[in-house]
């Protein structure tokens, strides 16, 4: 029951860079065995650049623009594809202390529980159940150290913690998701814009 849920969305920032990403879902690998190579090719350049258009990535994966987009489309409508992400930049938006808290519970707790307990802290940027002893792993960006031990403190407050073992993030050597999802638009474009662009 601990594994593999996730529990809260990415939350936004004031800045972010221009390069869009796209957000898949959980069982990826899966869902990967049921696309074509042409359907690979597109993801692919999704995942590079959400912002893209369907003239461009037609131009690289040897499909017109709308050829593109019934693909995209039908990415959308099965779930492979579930919305689109902005890459953030955590340092410029103000938020330079950064920590993995393993969360321990007393007694059983839900993953709703767990779920209700991770929104009540705005400085919660994913939350995920775990396997092993830990109940929840939370990934906290806040502005500075002291910023985060507030929020430590916060977080061992909620009756149904036991306690928490934290893990400091010193240097972020990859990112391949970004930190910030947006919901689906219309069915106009990739991301809810005109036929010709996700973003036009």
């Amino acid at each position: 029951m601990r594994i593999l849920n996730s529990l809260v969305a990415s939350r936004s920032a004031s800045r972010i860079e221009p390069t869009g990403r796209v957000q898949f879902p959980v069982a990826w690998s899966f869902l990967m065995d049921r696309l074509d190579d042409l359907d690979r090719h597109i993801v692919a350049c999704l995942s590079e650049n959400a912002r893209a258009t369907f003239h461009e990535i037609g131009s690289r994966v040897g499909l017109s623009a709308p050829a593109v987009k019934r693909r995209v489309d039908r990415l959308r409508s099965s779930g492979v594809i579930r919305g689109f992400t902005v890459v953030l930049d955590a340092a410029a938006a103000g938020q330079n202390a950064e920590a993995l808290v393993e969360i321990f519970c007393r007694g059983r707790t839900s993953p709703a529980q767990l779920r209700e307990l991770a929104v009540q802290h705005p400085e919660a940027r994913s939350a995920w159940t775990i396997s092993g002893d830990g109940d929840a792993m939370l990934h906290i960006q806040a502005a500075d150290m002291s910023e985060l031990e507030r929020v430590l403190e916060r977080i061992r407050e909620h009756p149904s913690v036991e306690r928490t073992r934290s893990v400091i993030v010193l240097t972020r050597l990859l990112d391949r998701h970004g930190a910030t999802a947006t919901s689906m638009g219309a069915d106009t474009g990739a991301a809810g814009k005109s036929a010709a662009s996700p973003y036009a």
